[in-house]
């Protein structure tokens, strides 16, 4: 599997149809694998959501249209799939910081947001070591953190030694990290965990109950964050595009334990 070739395969379907309706099923049947999956991947290889990229193509679009036709705002909202001409503006404004209306008489501050291209030829000549295995439900405890895919780097190892200072002493090191999404997709929506794995009575501490599942683990050799953070960016960048595995919409986990890592990434069932 070529996946930069399916790749640019998919950004070819939503060229083609920035004026019309993108469905994802479609993008996910060309790159072979489920919606959830195939977002997955898109937002690891080109860092950007695909609801994004799709908003920006259109809108980069809009912006020549604006100030090279004479078409209406309504009618160039439609034309992008916006229901009416003040969701259009809106989201316009947004991301120009001027509103459409005044584009004609003053077209400065557009942006083109480029078409993404992959090298079809790029390989990755790399092995990343790993195991299937199976976890019943977990009854975890603990207290979480709202941050961003961008800022969670930084935040979580921070929020760890905020709250092991307030923990530690009574109940010892945690024994999970955990990474929860609200929308896998908007790196907005996004909160750092960390969990004991065994009933905690105190007021602070929320009970996460995570279903049985198949899990991929990949082992770190450290507990240092900075190592964490690099197995997981190679994961997300190297793994999942070379993969064919279904990912599940759960969490994922960081198990400590005997001075180690596992890096715990849920998927399906075959």
């Amino acid at each position: 599997m070529n996946i930069y070739k399916l790749l640019n395969e998919a950004v070819d379907y939503i060229e083609n149809n920035l004026e019309e309706k993108i469905e994802y099923k479609k993008i996910a049947q060309i790159m072979g694998m489920n919606e959830y999956s195939m977002q997955t991947i898109f937002y690891a290889m080109c860092n950007i959501s695909l609801s994004d990229y799709i908003r920006k193509r259109r809108l980069s679009n809009a912006g020549y249209d604006l100030y090279n036709t004479d078409r209406t705002i309504l009618e160039i909202a439609l034309k992008y799939q916006y229901n009416n001409a003040t969701s259009f503006s809106r989201a316009f404004e947004k991301l120009y910081g001027i509103k459409p209306s005044k584009i004609r008489n003053n077209p400065n501050g557009l942006k083109m947001y480029l078409r993404i291209k992959f090298d079809e030829k790029e390989e990755v000549n790399k092995c990343i070591e790993y195991s299937i295995i199976d976890i019943e439900e977990l009854e975890l405890y603990g207290i979480g953190k709202k941050t961003t895919v961008d800022k969670i780097s930084i935040d979580a190892p921070k929020f760890w030694k905020l709250k092991y200072k307030q923990y530690g002493e009574k109940y010892g090191e945690f024994d999970y990290g955990m990474t929860s999404y609200v929308d896998r997709f908007n790196n907005e929506n996004c909160e750092y965990y960390v969990l004991y794995n065994r009933k905690v009575e105190e007021k602070d501490l929320k009970k996460i109950i995570i279903p049985k599942s198949k899990w991929i683990k990949i082992g770190i050799n450290s507990q240092k964050a900075l190592d964490i953070q690099s197995v997981t960016n190679k994961f997300y960048k190297e793994f999942i595009p070379s993969s064919s595995y279904k990912f599940r919409e759960l969490p994922e986990l960081e198990h400590y334990h005997d001075g180690i890592v596992d890096f715990l990434i849920p998927i399906e069932e075959n």
